[in-house]
């Protein structure tokens, strides 16, 4: 049940990163608004995901991984939207 709670959340963030990129990056859509939340969704369920077995794995404190899990998905989808602006140019 954590798990499921998890990919939903970060599917949540995903979206969110999605909607405020076309803030962020106005008129700069490369791959399409739709393009830019489905980039996102992936990407924070896959750096969540990561985050949330790897922190744990080195040795790091619950409290440690609550923060890489808050995070870092968000700022991962953040930098995989930015690096999609730069390689189409």
């Amino acid at each position: 049940m954590e798990l499921v709670l998890l990919i939903v959340a970060m599917v949540v963030v995903g979206l969110l990163v999605g909607w405020i990129a076309g803030f962020i990056w106005k008129d700069k859509h490369p791959i399409g608004v739709q393009g830019d939340y489905v980039t996102a969704v992936i990407t924070a369920v896959v750096v969540g995901l990561i985050a949330w077995f790897v922190i744990p794995a080195m040795g790091f404190s619950p409290g440690i991984r609550n923060l890489g899990v808050t995070m870092e998905p968000a700022l991962g989808a953040l930098l995989v939207l930015w690096l999609v602006r730069v390689a189409k140019r």
